[in-house]
């Protein structure tokens, strides 16, 4: 049997969370990968989380020979050995990543953030900073916010004037967290809450709310395939990342590693920004972005200024502590 038909049998095995960025990975880099190694690929969808695969490892049955993980997965898969530790030498120069896009088990595919975003048709002044999202004097009107001390939190405290480096060291205070709750009730009789990502361009279109907390993904999605005529206001953005992990036990472990290496590549990991508004998490990668779509990405240089990385593990130690905390406020 000759290499190629051989290479031919082979499946690289991925679970996702479908939607939009499985659609942008095909395209960015799955088709690709697929011909220049002459196998196939299979997707297959979940709602993030590690009890499944932990499960498989558990019993031994292993069938995904790739992840696409949520930071506090890619984080506990690494912790319990869910997760195979990454080669370095796969992905090149680390040093080019954005610091914390890698980790001993998993490497950052793409970066995504929470911003605010607003109808330019509605308000006759552009806001320009989180504190003018707390400013319902000078720019009145309904805000929309997830329901969730993520990221309410964290921008109650920047726009209370606490430097980015030091949102999570007051965060893990008592102290620290009534500050937030303190800054976040001056506008808590204007705050329309939501759950589904969904809703907030919804919200806005229908103008029940006159600045409204989103993924920029969902903006980005309004404001091209819908010519929704929609601003994000970038300062003070929290972004994150999303991850490859190649599970304990997988299939083709060696098959996934090239996948790996050939996604994370400079060359091609930008591709992505392509298809969907998510940035490559490798600083040499933004200059090759289309000028035309480098705008709205999380990492572009103007919108990156006052950036702040949620801190998935805090929010794995905490989020119970100081979301009974939130729960109580908001029912105050």
């Amino acid at each position: 049997m000759t290499g190629q038909a051989f290479a031919q049998d082979k499946t690289l095995n991925i679970v996702d969370f479908g939607g939009a960025f499985e659609a942008a990975a095909i395209s960015a880099w799955l088709k690709p990968f697929a011909e220049e190694q002459g196998v196939k690929f299979a997707n297959e969808q979940y709602d993030g989380g590690v009890a499944k695969l932990r499960a498989m490892v558990e019993a031994g049955n292993t069938t995904w020979d790739l992840i696409d993980l949520e930071t506090n997965d890619a984080i506990t898969g690494c912790d319990e050995g869910l997760l195979q530790k990454l080669d370095p030498k796969l992905l090149g120069d680390t040093s080019d990543f954005i610091e914390g896009a890698v980790l001993p088990c998993a490497v950052a595919s793409m970066i995504w953030s929470t911003v605010y975003a607003y109808d330019t048709t509605k308000l006759t002044t552009a806001p320009t900073s989180i504190n003018d999202f707390f400013d319902t004097e000078k720019f009145p009107g309904k805000r929309g916010m997830r329901k969730t001390p993520k990221v309410a939190l964290e921008w109650a405290l920047l726009a209370d004037g606490v430097p980015a480096a030091d949102v999570y060291k007051q965060l893990g205070t008592d102290e620290g967290v009534d500050k937030a709750l303190k800054k976040l009730s001056t506008i808590k009789d204007s705050i329309v809450w939501w759950e589904a990502g969904s809703q907030p361009p919804q919200l806005l279109a229908d103008g029940a709310v006159a600045m409204t907390m989103v993924y920029n993904g969902r903006i980005y999605d309004a404001q091209k395939k819908e010519n929704k005529p929609f601003a994000i206001v970038w300062d003070g953005q929290v972004y994150d990342y999303e991850w490859w992990g190649i599970p304990t036990g997988a299939p083709d472990t060696d098959l996934a590693q090239k996948f790996v290496e050939y996604a994370s590549s400079a060359d091609n990991i930008w591709k992505l920004s392509n298809h969907i508004a998510y940035a490559p998490p490798r600083k040499s990668s933004v200059e090759k972005i289309d000028k035309a779509v480098l705008g709205d990405m999380p990492t572009a240089p103007d919108n990156f200024k006052n950036a702040l990385q949620i801190d998935a593990e805090f929010w794995a130690d905490n989020y119970d502590s100081i979301n009974s905390r939130f729960m109580t406020w908001l029912g105050q």
